[in-house]
């Protein structure tokens, strides 16, 4: 029998009804869409971190660095009421902060995303992560797309466990940027030559999936490029373009750094069914435009039990209300928009049909994106200038939200990293100083662009805080 298609072609013109082709849109031109959307005329131009710029250079002047320091406050309600109990939390102010994020800032998942199937294909034994043995897997969750097949997601994802622990181990989940997929070396294959593709010189010493495997945890890597690109033209691909069946955003739909969380958390299906796994236990991790993707995913997806967020910056940590380094201009701008819901370019706009806005006006910041995560176990990571980890990121204003987020954590009778000051005084204290006593926790290490440099502290202070300790190796199998 002829296929569908076939016959349209044989019997006269296809059916005018039909969905239109996926749109295959470049950056500048789904970004001037959604600015027509809008209706803004003139963005302003995001900061220039090159230091030979001559104009709209990022300011570095920390007493320059707070045009706007009063910041919304976690714990007070839309009507000015002051939250005092975990009922108000959990029932009321919290839902008002998911919302004007949902809308505002980074988007709204659709409620009718396409069912994943994940398949296993392939499985091996014969894998060392050190010189210690592991099981690994590499699967692929594939997206059903019978309502759009132009459009194809196939979320690549490998999994690895320790093969000498009896029992279920806690798992981090690992976005996989900057190169590598996360598979570990057969017996004999030569170590790489730099594990760490940052910025700053190579790293010695074991990666993070080393001391994660030696602490018997597991890791999972997932490619946030198999769920959705990391530009503006892959917005009409991957699953928002699934979703939207190749067709623009409206305002408010999830952009990339909602995306890769939703991903993430079709990946933690995938773990809950895996016998390997202690699947309350599971945490997400990620380094930069990932570091805000993990904060999201944890903001969001409250079956994570852990975070680590590596130098998150603007989008993650760091307040938009902050002008130092990064700013909101430079998101709203045509590079990093499609992190972002379109809504958000509304607060770059200089000349529109609503007149002018800032980040003042957003109804939320960063604070309240960490609050999301309480009481659950929040590790907020940064390296330092002098290795890589540029100011641009704001260290000191990303330390002030993690400061301005801890009521919320005190409130749902969680510790946070023990500086009870204002936020608009607090001082990041020195690199290598741990805040590791709760649930909320702050280190800055001494290294780039990375956070393998925390990951020690990160596995021992989840270890405390979740009673792991590490089940007895089988007999035989070290």
């Amino acid at each position: 029998m002829a296929s569908v298609s076939s016959l349209s072609a044989q019997t006269g013109p296809a059916n005018t009804n039909a969905a239109p082709a996926p749109l295959n849109w470049t950056t500048e031109q789904d970004h001037r869409n959604m600015m027509e959307q809008l209706g803004i005329t003139k963005l302003r131009p995001g900061r220039n971190g090159n230091a030979n710029a001559t104009s709209n250079l990022a300011n570095y002047d920390q007493a320059k660095a707070n045009p706007y320091p009063d910041w919304p406050d976690a714990l007070t309600l839309k009507n000015g009421q002051k939250v005092t109990t975990p009922e108000m939390w959990w029932k009321q102010r919290r839902p008002e902060i998911v919302e004007d994020f949902e809308r505002e800032i980074v988007g709204r998942v659709p409620k009718d995303v396409p069912k994943v199937t994940w398949t296993v294909t392939t499985q091996a034994t014969d894998r060392v992560v050190g010189k210690l043995p592991v099981v690994a897997r590499q699967l692929v969750g594939h997206v059903d797309n019978s309502a759009c097949p132009g459009i194809n997601v196939d979320i690549q994802m490998t999994l690895v466990t320790p093969a000498n622990v009896k029992g279920r181990v806690p798992v981090l989940i690992m976005f996989g940027g900057f190169g590598g997929s996360g598979y570990p070396r057969r017996p004999g294959e030569p170590e790489p030559t730099n594990r760490f593709r940052g910025f700053g010189p190579p790293m010695s010493g074991p990666s993070s999936q080393e001391m994660l495997i030696a602490a018997s945890w597991g890791y999972a890597t997932i490619v946030p490029g198999s769920v959705q690109a990391d530009n503006g033209a892959g917005l009409t691909k991957g699953i928002i373009g699934l979703c939207n069946k190749g067709q623009p955003r409206k305002p408010d739909d999830w952009g990339a750094l909602r995306a890769w969380a939703w991903g993430a958390a079709r990946g933690l299906d995938y773990l809950e069914t895996d016998p390997t796994v202690d699947a309350k236990h599971v945490g997400i991790e990620g380094v930069s435009r990932f570091g805000k993707a993990a904060l999201v995913t944890m903001a969001f997806e409250p079956r994570f039990a852990m975070v680590l967020v590596g130098s998150s910056g603007e989008g993650g940590a760091k307040p938009h209300r902050r002008d130092f380094g990064e700013s909101v201009e430079n998101l709203t701008g045509s590079g990093e928009y499609h992190w972002m819901a379109g809504n958000f370019l509304k607060y770059g706009a200089e000349e529109a049909t609503f007149g002018r806005k800032t980040a003042n006006d957003l109804p939320v910041d960063a604070p309240e994106l960490i609050a999301l995560c309480a009481p659950r176990l929040t590790f907020i990571s940064y390296g330092v200038p002098e290795k890589g980890d540029a100011n641009w990121l704001d260290h000191q204003g990303s330390y002030m939200a993690t400061v301005a987020a801890g009521p919320v954590f005190r409130l749902l009778g969680a510790k946070d990293i023990g500086d009870t000051n204002d936020y608009r005084v607090a001082k990041m204290p020195p690199a290598n100083t741990g805040l590791l006593d709760g649930e909320l926790a702050w280190r800055q290490h001494d290294g780039g662009h990375e956070d393998r440099s925390n990951m020690k502290y990160f596995i021992e202070w989840a270890n405390k805080l979740m009673n792991y300790t590490p089940p007895a190796s089988q007999p035989g199998k070290h």
